[in-house]
């Protein structure tokens, strides 16, 4: 099952709207079949490993990392497909709230005369699966916030300067963790500031992240660099009812209007109009404004932050506008998860407790 976990999470940001699902496929003793959700979502890990299997399929264990579904989509159920390989056993790690299968797959399986085990390295499925788990259940995306500062908590100087405070191992590592998610999400002060592509750079990556805007009126030109490649890359803009967004469609970016609350698109339903359209999982690069309203509005599952040893003072921009707290019971909390050197910086990536 740690195999199946491993190649499940290959497909990570490349698989939307569908989950990242690993399968090993086991012969006395030996791997006959490994297969991952292909890029796009189809082939399903099932299908790929049970191909690979061949004849070897009848009488294995197939280890997935989700509930096989059960139902009829543009390819039939990966529960008929394993009971017509004839396996003779299936392990799971987690269960599909999915309605459309939601145990139906289980249930299948055992009908057929399969053994089935589940909630093997469970914990470990929830946490690769969350994104398209929460799509599911809550009608949002997984969000990961990245912020990348200095020792005193600043994102640029009182001028605007912010290129480079990390180093290039930092900016490489934010490019990885790009190609993990489903889109890269900012506000408009970050494209008017910083013209960002937002792509993943160097690493010869086909399938790129959807490219996302979130702003209110839009009042960002549409000359920069994610206007002038909206066509090969897709930019998605999350925006006011009433935002001026023409020239940005004119160049291939797609409108997706938002309610608005308290002068601002609304994290809430901006997240669950991104989980309309398949998302599973964001990778939000800021600005302040940003960051701050998916912090208040309690949308944030990690957090990852760059330090670089570097003091700017109070003068310089924090990366985080305001959020009205005055109790420390109201701040956010989060859990430290890992802690490691990047180059001269240091990232630390905290979950939600």
């Amino acid at each position: 099952m740690a195999l199946a976990l491993t190649l499940g999470r290959r497909g990570m940001g490349r698989v939307w709207p569908n989950p990242a699902v690993g399968c090993v496929i086991v012969k006395d003793g030996v791997i006959v079949g490994r297969g991952q959700t292909a890029d796009g979502g189809r082939p399903h890990a099932e299908t790929l490993a049970l191909a690979q299997a061949g004849p070897a399929a009848r009488g294995a264990t197939a280890y997935v990392t989700l509930e096989p579904c059960a139902h009829h989509g543009r390819t039939p159920p990966c529960a008929t497909a394993l009971i017509a390989a004839k396996v003779a056993r299936v392990v799971i790690a987690a269960g599909d709230p999915d309605p459309r299968v939601a145990g139906r797959g289980i249930t299948m399986l055992r009908d057929a005369g399969i053994d089935v085990d589940t909630n093997v390295l469970g914990d470990a499925a929830a946490r690769d699966h969350a994104g398209f788990l929460l799509r599911v259940t809550q009608n949002r995306p997984f969000v990961t916030l990245k912020l990348a500062g200095t020792l005193d908590g600043r994102i640029a100087t009182a001028a605007g300067e912010s290129q480079w405070i990390t180093g290039p191992d930092a900016r490489r590592a934010v490019h990885m963790m790009r190609a993990r998610h489903d889109a890269v999400l900012v506000g408009a002060g970050t494209v008017r500031a910083d013209d960002p592509a937002l792509t993943v750079r160097g690493m010869g990556l086909t399938r790129q992240p959807v490219r996302v805007v979130m702003s209110r009126a839009m009042k960002i030109p549409a000359t920069g660099q994610l206007a002038n490649s909206a066509r090969e890359t897709p930019v998605w803009l999350c925006h006011g009812q009433g935002a001026n967004v023409t020239a940005w469609t004119l160049k291939g970016a797609v409108s997706l209007p938002c309610t608005v609350t308290a002068g601002q698109v609304d994290p809430v339903a901006a997240m669950q109009v991104l989980a309309a359209q398949g998302i599973t999982r964001v990778f939000c690069e800021g600005g302040g404004m940003v960051a701050a309203s998916l912090l208040s509005a309690g949308l944030v599952d990690a957090l990852v932050v760059f330090t670089a040893g570097i003091v700017i003072g109070a003068e310089g921009t924090p990366a985080l506008s305001a959020m009205g707290i005055d109790r420390l019971a109201a701040a956010p909390r989060f859990e430290l998860d890992q802690v490691r050197a990047v180059g001269g910086d240091i990232m630390h990536r905290w979950v939600r407790v």
